[in-house]
């Protein structure tokens, strides 16, 4: 059986030197991508960023994760990745959205569907034959890689992965992973591909999983926290978090107390929502949703809050280069103790 793909999100939260030398370690603890939020307000770019991370890997994909389409126009955008694709040559493609903080942080709305469904197109023309029309203009990218870079759409709502099934060369999508709702997320996407006559089969797909380490309380926090003071931990970064809870048969109100959910609650909704306990435990969960949904790639998305979300996800890349990739190698076995990680933060 083909082996699971796992990248993971590495926030702009430390020098660019110090964060191409942490997806070094990524590298070196196994992980097969590394995500960047293009977060401007960070005042570090995320395609910088990534273009340091080139340099000091060799293998690993990296990727935007995930650009806004409000804040670059679609020519500077495809320029920025069709530079990062020369750097780390088939290593590289971007995943675009509406737009979260970094447009909120400039001020702009986020863009309507249908124009980031108009701005995919652009992109895929620039990045696929070099050519796209924007708003009437002609476009034209020069110097582009012979194999193109794909165009990935992130989304969580039904309408939105209808609009990647619909236009992008693939989905990332936040929708947990338990099969009733990876299967009602996918309906949508195949919804959307057969009305523009596409073969959804064709289309990536990544399922973004969260991921909390610990002990059982330690995770059980985590569905009665707060992301920020107006926004509970569970509808963070979408709402439709909620919807696909449902399609999980864990129904919850749209104004639900976090702080009311009993214990057996908030354990079915972890395991519907992602990767939470021990590593072990992780990875065990990963193994079923292969066997229960095809899993096939991943993009890990460590659990944070406002207050800490550009921390470096240290605990989550020692723990799947010492536990969590061994056993998804072996198929679940844990591995013996192989004493200190390579990936430990006294050999970064």
């Amino acid at each position: 059986m083909k082996p699971i793909e796992v990248s993971i999100r590495v926030p702009l939260g430390r020098p660019l030197p110090e964060l191409a030398a942490f997806a070094a370690r990524c590298e070196r603890a196994g992980l097969d991508g590394v995500g960047v939020p293009d977060h401007h307000h960070t005042g570090r770019d995320a395609y910088l960023a990534l273009s340091a991370m080139a340099y000091a890997t060799d293998r690993i994909a990296l990727f935007p994760a995930t650009s806004n389409v409000v804040t670059r126009h679609p020519l500077v955008l495809a320029s920025l990745v069709n530079s990062l694709d020369e750097l780390a040559p088939g290593r590289a493609f971007v995943t675009v959205a509406p737009g979260f903080l970094s447009v909120e942080k400039a001020g702009q709305p986020r863009a309507a569907r249908a124009r980031l469904g108009q701005i995919v197109t652009t992109l895929r023309g620039l990045l696929g034959p070099g050519r796209a029309d924007w708003d009437g203009h002609p476009l034209e990218l020069s110097n582009r890689p012979a194999a193109g870079s794909r165009v990935i759409v992130l989304a969580s709502g039904p309408k939105l992965l209808e609009l990647a099934g619909e236009v992008a060369d693939g989905v990332m999508m936040l929708v947990g992973l338990d099969p009733g709702s990876v299967e009602a997320a996918r309906q949508c996407v195949r919804r959307g591909a057969e009305r523009a006559g596409r073969d959804p089969a064709s289309l990536e797909e990544i399922l973004i999983v969260p991921i909390g380490l610990g002990d059982e309380d330690e995770v059980r926090r985590w569905p009665r926290a707060w992301f920020r003071k107006d926004k509970p931990w569970l509808t963070y970064p979408s709402a439709s978090n909620l919807r696909w809870l449902r399609e999980a048969g864990i129904d919850l109100a749209e104004d639900f107390d976090p702080g009311s959910l009993d214990d057996e609650l908030v354990d079915r909704i972890l395991d519907a929502f992602g990767l939470f306990g021990s590593p072990e435990h992780c990875a065990e969960r990963l193994l079923r949703a292969r066997d229960e949904v095809g899993l096939q790639r991943v993009f890990l998305f460590p659990t944070h809050t406002w207050e800490d979300h550009y921390h470096l996800p240290e605990d989550e890349v020692e723990a799947f280069g010492r536990v969590i990739g061994p056993m998804l190698a072996a198929g679940g076995t844990a591995p013996a103790d192989r004493g200190a990680s390579t990936t430990s933060k006294e050999t970064a």
